[in-house]
């Protein structure tokens, strides 16, 4: 079984090979990025069963020996975000397809779009089951170089400008990730973790505390956690409908995985909880407080995206099983929720004209699908029980009141704070986009109410309206309803976070180094 860990690289690099070859194929591009999907998801969820009921997969990749070879390693959290990251770039896959352009923009090759989407998906995935440092930083390399394409597709003013900063940003962090790799490697003559984790205590506290905080930047950054978040709320709202979508789910919970990892199996008893508290309260706050300031529902969700990282870090700041445990659950329902949010509003873009609470008006009557595709994971994001986000915040809240010391509280009190008003901002968005009618009465009433927004930032100009064709609806009915499979199922998925949080705090298997097959 270990040696078809390989697979999850392999498959989406062969995938886009494939896709590229074809050329302006469209139809054949289309099957080969579906079938490439499709079978990662049954590999992840195989792999999943494999490693529940047993131990952790690693194979050294090339035949080379350990400390030498590339170590892929699959656990419970590796395989259950590859699972989860196969159904949602399935999904915005076909979403793209179905809007006409699977690139979202009509001046630029269709053949771009699917193998850069393709090496977007092995990027996601080589990191998920990085087994060393150096090939992580492997996979945000490659995630990097795919997404610069992906935002910038049709070669716009703001997509070059905000893709520019984009790649600016991740490059800074690149460098820091890596000089804290060459620093690791100098120190223990090993980049992988399992080695780290067993040789770390050879390291000054000191030096071990320098690594720590480089690592951490590095993944905040990555990962959009305050104050080192700037660069996301204006970075992908310019970007095409389902490049939006992924980047939102997928994209900063890679950066949260790493830090996960990092927390739990190679810096465990640091003392760095407290800053990580501090930081995951700043996180909520500001972010929600950015999304309240905003008119434009992309700008919204980005914001609200920015918050709900916090979540994670608060989690992890707890430190127990039950909070990592709960972590992992919220990771998983956050991918899923704010990729299908952004999905609804690729339908209400396309079919308004526009993302402007301020200019959009009368869905609920006009478009009422749209408006219950919008609303169920809007709920669910706000924490309204019984969905799986009021599910992950409640498991968050318990860990942290078990600990019961004062910062705890205060992060308990912030995450209900940020909960709140995330349900507040987005209900807004309904009450003006949907619920509010086409009369000029409505639209004085709402003037009064909600005169701060007229003048907030990206409201944007009214665009074409355009017919939404049914596969990009499909999409999004199948992502609501993974969302609400997740409160249905919440019991059997949080029992496999639980023992996620168990096995993460014990050492990493691989110690039993000799045990690790190997492959050309």
């Amino acid at each position: 079984m270990s040696l078809l860990v390989p697979l999850f690289v392999i498959l989406p690099l062969i995938g886009a090979a494939l896709t590229l070859l074809l050329g302006r194929r469209s139809r054949a591009q289309v099957t080969v990025s579906v079938v490439t999907l499709s079978a990662t998801f049954v590999l992840a969820a195989v792999m999943l069963v494999t490693v529940d009921s047993g131990t952790p997969l690693a194979v050294s990749v090339g035949g080379w020996p350990l400390p030498f070879g590339i170590v892929l390693y699959v656990d419970r959290l590796a395989a259950m975000l590859v699972a989860v990251s196969s159904v949602v770039l399935l999904a915005v896959l076909l979403f793209s397809v179905g809007q006409g352009a699977a690139d979202g923009d009509s001046e630029t090759p269709i053949s771009i779009f699917h193998p850069s989407y393709l090496i977007l998906s092995a990027g996601i995935f080589n990191s998920f089951i990085a087994g060393d440092l150096f090939n992580l930083y492997v996979g945000f390399e490659i995630l990097l170089v795919a997404s610069y394409v992906l935002i910038t597709l049709g070669s716009t003013e703001s997509r070059i400008r905000t893709g520019t900063v984009y790649i600016v940003v991740s490059l800074v962090s690149s460098i820091v990730f890596l000089s804290a790799i060459a620093v690791i490697y100098a120190s223990l003559g090993t980049v992988n973790m399992a080695q780290i984790a067993e040789r770390i205590d050879e390291i000054a506290p000191n030096v071990q505390m320098m690594l720590h905080v480089m690592l951490l930047v590095g993944f905040a950054v990555k990962a959009a956690v305050f104050p080192l978040s700037f660069w996301l709320p204006d970075s992908y709202p310019t970007a095409p409908a389902p490049v939006t979508a992924v980047f939102a789910g997928l994209l900063t919970k890679v950066g949260v995985y790493a830090i996960i990892r990092t927390e739990t199996q190679l810096f465990n008893d640091s003392d760095l909880n407290i800053v990580l508290a501090i930081v995951a309260i700043a996180t909520m706050v500001v972010g929600i407080l950015g999304a309240i300031a905003q008119a434009e529902l992309k700008r919204i969700l980005s914001f609200t995206l920015v918050s709900h990282v916090g979540y994670m870090i608060f989690g992890l700041s707890i430190g127990t099983a039950e909070a990592i445990g709960a972590t992992a659950y919220y990771v998983v329902h956050h991918i899923v929720v704010q990729t299908t949010l952004f999905l609804a509003v690729g339908l209400i873009e396309r079919f308004a004209g526009s993302t402007s609470i301020v200019r959009v008006k009368g869905l609920l009557k006009a478009a009422p699908l749209i408006a219950v595709l919008y609303f169920i994971p809007a709920l669910n994001l706000g924490g309204i029980p019984p969905f799986s986000g009021f599910i992950g915040k409640f498991a968050l809240f318990e860990a942290a009141a078990g600990v019961g010391s004062a910062i705890m509280w205060v992060s308990i009190g912030a995450g209900v704070l940020t909960s709140l008003l995330t349900l507040y901002a987005l209900m807004r968005a309904w009450n003006l986009a949907f619920w509010r009618g086409g009369d000029e009465a409505a639209d004085v009433e709402a003037e009064a109410r909600f005169s701060y927004l007229t003048n907030a930032p990206a409201a944007d100009e009214q665009g074409e309206r355009r017919v939404i064709p049914k596969v990009m609806t499909g999409a999004t009915l199948g992502m609501v309803a993974v969302t609400v499979a997740l409160t249905v199922f919440a019991g059997p998925l949080y029992e496999v976070c639980e023992r996620i949080g168990e096995a993460l705090l014990q050492p990493i298997s691989l110690v039993q180094l000799e045990d690790v097959e190997q492959t050309t």
